[in-house]
């Protein structure tokens, strides 16, 4: 996640690269990807946290508490940004050290290409001057929802395993159009080019989706026969059956 995130903030958000610091356990994989991106690799996390303002952790849950605990005075200066699931704002605040400002995000990999999701926690510990800041940053490479804590999990869920249904999704679709004809390569660009249309359509009006499936679906036409066909195979319930058994997990 965090190599999607700095993708994006250099290769869409046109941030320059020697404003960006890196630091990973992987030292190889750290320096390529640095070099890609012309941003500073830095050997340690005490090197990252003295050249920055804003710290962003981008490792697994499990290992923040080792990562940052010889670290939290240093942190205490710092606006920090998480993007890792399951650290919400109750658990940073019995980790750092009071008055340190940080916000927990879950953001999502499309991030990359400035197409992604932040769901970022209602409760947190920023200044209104450094939530404007968090905004300026992070939004041209995504859209940042806000929500109140009990409602994170779910709009990570959506955000953040949506990208694998819709690739599926996509997948499929190529299946259908390779089955009938299609090179592969024609036919996922195509799923792919629809999805981001419609994504982008209903954002920008506001429709309701089944108001938008019922604008497409002519009378005795070819799309309500294959609506016909995806409610008979289940397909939406299958979705929400999907969310749901994640949410339960």
């Amino acid at each position: 996640m965090g190599g999607a995130l700095a993708t994006g903030l250099v290769e869409v958000a046109n941030y320059p690269g020697e404003w960006i610091y890196a630091c990973a356990k992987n030292q190889e994989k750290l320096q390529h990807k640095c070099q890609e991106l012309g941003i500073n690799p830095c050997g340690s996390v005490e090197e990252l946290i003295a050249n920055v303002d804003v710290v962003i952790i981008a490792i697994k849950p499990h290992m923040i508490e080792t990562v940052l605990t010889p670290h939290l005075e240093a942190l205490q200066s710092k606006l920090i940004i998480s993007l890792a699931a399951n650290f919400p704002y109750e658990r940073y605040e019995a980790l750092l050290l009071p008055n340190t400002h940080h916000l927990s995000t879950i953001p999502n990999t499309p991030v990359a290409i400035g197409q992604g999701i932040f769901i970022c926690e209602a409760t947190h510990s920023l200044t209104a001057e450094e939530v404007s800041l968090f905004e300026e940053i992070f939004s041209p490479v995504g859209l940042i929802q806000f929500l109140d804590t009990s409602l994170l999990s779910i709009g990570g869920v959506i955000a953040g395993c949506g990208p694998a249904f819709a690739s599926m999704f996509i997948e499929a679709l190529g299946d259908g159009g390779v089955l009938h004809g299609l090179p592969r390569d024609v036919a996922y660009r195509l799923a792919s080019q629809m999805i981001v249309g419609t994504g982008g359509l209903q954002l920008a009006t506001g429709k309701n989706p089944g108001r938008m499936k019922d604008e497409v679906c002519s009378p005795k036409g070819t799309t309500i026969v294959g609506v016909k066909t995806l409610e008979k195979c289940g397909f939406r319930s299958a979705v929400i059956e999907a969310i749901d058994s994640i949410e339960r997990k």
